[in-house]
């Protein structure tokens, strides 16, 4: 890896093959559209996002993805909506269903 380069290898996809198999291929355009895909070590897509060309992806979002669903395949715990690293989390459990809002509080911003 060359400093500050991509710890993974990067690839293109030149025939659209790639994109089609994750259904972002504008065969219309010729092109990807942008699509993100977490995928865990077990092959599993845990989350995909999908946008037009006009708006860009947002990395800080895909970090707080990455490190949410690390941590919780590290604990089992579960982060509520708007968790940052460091921050809440939750115990899953039959009681808790239906009553996070009385456990967790946003971060105040």
């Amino acid at each position: 890896m060359v400093e500050g380069g991509v710890p993974f290898p990067m690839l293109s996809d030149q025939t659209g093959n790639i994109g089609r198999l994750y259904g972002v291929y504008d065969e219309e355009a010729g092109v990807n559209v942008r699509g993100r895909f977490l995928i865990d070590p077990d092959g599993v897509i845990q989350a995909a996002e999908v946008l037009s060309p006009p708006v860009g992806r947002n990395p800080e979002e895909l970090i707080r993805q990455v490190k949410a669903y690390q941590h919780h395949r590290k604990t089992g715990e579960v982060m509520p909506s708007g968790w940052v690293e460091g921050g809440q989390t939750l115990k899953p459990s039959a009681a808790l269903a239906g009553h996070v809002w009385e456990v967790w509080q946003p971060p105040k911003k």
